[in-house]
């Protein structure tokens, strides 16, 4: 089984107009492309593109950057959800990136967590009605977004348990969790069937694998035998032409 790439084209042909990245993404023989928020976003334009390259939506931002720690605004997250859910049925998208949010000052972790249970145990069955997954995101504290409130890959699948929904599963993004834990492959293949999406760059710099100390033709392997079968976003920074990068990845992938 090959692994499904999707290019995240808010990081990749960054030089184009977004629409026309689409286009790129395609000629670069991927099946599908991922973005982020909907807020700037002209869906119109996106789905005619996605008609004309015949590229499936793997992903985009579900909860429209709302923090799920804050408990007061959790009427608000369910409604973004909503948005997005209408959006992805257009786009024929299966699963939705949400975070959590900037951790509280005053507040105690266990209450933000809970928080985080809530809204997801709130949204959950708007996605299962859809068809949709709810994919919960960590990221890195050390380097790129201090503060943020959910980091650790453990204590996001100790979320997941509480919420207890195959609704709502674990975005797994390799560059985060490598600066954040490593012991990529161990905890990928222990927990591949709570994983609904996978990012992957390169650490340090957040560039192409290939480029720094990932050995990811071994982590794509372990994937692959896992038997995971959604898709595998690229959200990093090319250091060289963003064609040529994907073909290095693709060949990287190809296990």
């Amino acid at each position: 089984m090959a692994l499904r790439l999707s290019a995240c084209v808010e990081m990749i042909f960054r030089d184009l107009p977004f629409a026309d990245r689409l286009e790129a993404v395609a000629k670069a023989g991927l099946p599908a492309f991922e973005f982020w928020g909907l807020a700037d976003k002209d869906v119109d334009a996106i789905a005619r593109k996605q008609v004309e390259t015949g590229l499936q939506c793997a992903t985009f931002l579900g909860g429209g950057r709302v923090p799920l720690v804050e408990p007061d605004r959790r009427a608000e997250f369910v409604g973004a959800v909503h948005e997005a859910i209408a959006v992805a049925r257009r786009l024929g998208t299966h699963a939705l990136i949400v975070t959590t949010g900037q951790e509280l000052p005053g507040v105690s972790r266990e209450a933000q967590r809970a928080s985080v249970v809530a809204g997801l145990k709130a949204a959950a069955s708007i996605a299962a009605d859809a068809g949709i997954t709810l994919v919960l995101e960590p990221l890195n504290v050390l380097v790129d977004h201090k503060g943020y409130f959910l980091w650790s890959s453990a204590e996001a699948f100790g979320i997941l348990d509480e919420v207890g929904s195959p609704a709502v599963k674990l975005l797994y993004d390799i560059y985060h969790q490598q600066i954040t834990e490593g012991n990529l492959i161990a905890t990928i293949t222990a927990n591949i069937g709570r994983i609904g999406h996978v990012h992957v760059a390169d650490v340090p710099g957040r560039h192409e694998p290939g480029t720094g100390e990932i050995n990811y033709r071994n982590v794509f392997a372990a994937i692959d035998a896992s038997g995971y079968s959604g898709y595998v976003g690229l959200e990093y920074r090319p250091q060289a032409d963003p064609a040529a990068t994907l073909a290095t990845v693709r060949a990287l992938a190809e296990v």
